[in-house]
C-alpha cells in the first residue's frame, strides 16, 4: 500500500523536469543578459554593449543557419563555406559602390532600398556558386568526410584566388549608406542605427525560416529528412533535389551575412569568410546540427559574451566562445537543441 506513495513524487519530478528540459536553451540568452546587467557598473554601458552582442548575433546567424541545415540534412561536412560570406560581401559592396547616388542621399527609404538590392545581388551569386560548388566539389564526396574535409577547403582556397584576381589583394574599405551612419541616444546609451538595421533583419529571417521549415510541406520534408532520409525517400519524394536546393538556399543567406558583415566591420577581404569559420563552427555545434533554433541561440550567445567580456577583460575575450562551446557541450554533449537522425 505504501508503493505508490513512494513512487508517485518521483514520477511527478521527473515529468516536470522533462517538460522543463527543451525549453533551458532559451533561458541561457536572457541569463547570459542579466549577468551583464550586473557585473557592467553602467546601464547605459550594458545597453550599447547589449544591442551590439545581438547585432553581430544576428549576422553570425545568417551566415551559419544555411551550414548547421546543409550538415544536418545532408551530412556535409563543408570548410568551404566561408567563400560565400566572401563572394557575398564582394558582390554586395560592388552593387552598392554603383548606386552611390542612392547611399549617399540622405533618404533612409534610399539608402535601404540600395542596401536591399545589394543583398538580393548577393543572394543570386553565392546561390547561382553555391550551386555550382555543390554539382563539381561536394557531390563527388557524399559520405566520405575526409574527402569533403580537403576538397572543400581545396575549394576555399581556389574560389579566393578568384576573388583576388577580380577585386584585387588589397582590403577594400566601404562607407555605411549615410542614414545608417552614426547612432541614436536611448537612455544614456549611444545605439548604432546600422547595428540596430542588423537586429531587425536577422529577427526577421530567423521567424521566416522557421515560419517555412514548420509550416510548409517542403520545411516539413527538409525536417523530416534530417531526421530519417530514407523514409521521406520511400513515401516519392525526391530528396536529392531537397538536398540541393538547401545547399544553394544556405550559400545564399552566406552571401546575405556576408554583405551586412562587411557593412558592420566597415571593411571586406578575400578572407573574411575564412576567418568568419570559427565562430561558425562553434555556433553549428553548441545550437546542434540541423537545428535553426538552437543556431539562433546559440549566435546570440556568441555575440553577447564576446562584447561582455571584451568591455570587462580584453584579454579574456579571445577564448570566451571556445569556452562557451565548452561549456555547452559538457551540459548537453549533442549540443542544445539537436535534430537527431534515426538509426
Amino acid at each position: 500500500m505504501s508503493a505508490a506513495p513512494e513512487h508517485a513524487p518521483t514520477m511527478a519530478r521527473a515529468s516536470l523536469a522533462e517538460r522543463i528540459a527543451p525549453w533551458l536553451p532559451m533561458l541561457l540568452v536572457p541569463l547570459v543578459m542579466l549577468t551583464g546587467l550586473v557585473l557592467i557598473p553602467s546601464g547605459s554601458s550594458w545597453l550599447t554593449l547589449t544591442v551590439s552582442g545581438l547585432a553581430m548575433g544576428m549576422m553570425i546567424f545568417i551566415m551559419a543557419s544555411g551550414m548547421t541545415l546543409v550538415f544536418g540534412l545532408m551530412d556535409v561536412i563543408n570548410f568551404g563555406h566561408g567563400v560565400f560570406i566572401s563572394v557575398g560581401a564582394f558582390v554586395g559592396v560592388s552593387v552598392l559602390l554603383m548606386l552611390a547616388g542612392m547611399t549617399a542621399a540622405p533618404s533612409l527609404i534610399l539608402n535601404l532600398l540600395a542596401l536591399l538590392l545589394a543583398i538580393i545581388v548577393a543572394a543570386l551569386a553565392t546561390g547561382a556558386l553555391g550551386w555550382a560548388f555543390e554539382r563539381v566539389i561536394v557531390k563527388p564526396v557524399y559520405g566520405a568526410h575526409l574527402k569533403q574535409i580537403l576538397v572543400t577547403m581545396g575549394g576555399l582556397i581556389v574560389v579566393e584566388q578568384l576573388i583576388i584576381v577580380l577585386w584585387g589583394p588589397e582590403e577594400i574599405y566601404i562607407l555605411r549608406p549615410e542614414a545608417l551612419k552614426g547612432a541614436i541616444t536611448f537612455a544614456g546609451a549611444a545605439l548604432e542605427k546600422y547595428r540596430l538595421v542588423a537586429v531587425v533583419v536577422g529577427l526577421a529571417l530567423f521567424l521566416a525560416m522557421r515560419f517555412v521549415l514548420r509550416r510548409t510541406k517542403i520545411g516539413l520534408i527538409v525536417r523530416a529528412g534530417v531526421e530519417n532520409g530514407e523514409m521521406v525517400e520511400a513515401l516519392g519524394y525526391r530528396l536529392r533535389l531537397v538536398f540541393i536546393g538547401v545547399f544553394v538556399a544556405g550559400s545564399a543567406l552566406a552571401g546575405l551575412g556576408g554583405v551586412m558583415w562587411g557593412l558592420y566591420q566597415e571593411v571586406i577581404t578575400a578572407h573574411m569568410g575564412q576567418q568568419m569559420m570559427i565562430l561558425i563552427f562553434i555556433v553549428v555545434i553548441i545550437g546542434g546540427l540541423g537545428s535553426v533554433e538552437g543556431c539562433f541561440i546559440g549566435a546570440l550567445l556568441v555575440g553577447l559574451l564576446q562584447n561582455y567580456v571584451a568591455f570587462l577583460e580584453p584579454k579574456a575575450a579571445l577564448i570566451s566562445n571556445i569556452g562557451l562551446m565548452v561549456a555547452i557541450l559538457m551540459w548537453r554533449p549533442q549540443g542544445m537543441i539537436p535534430v537527431v537522425k534515426a538509426k
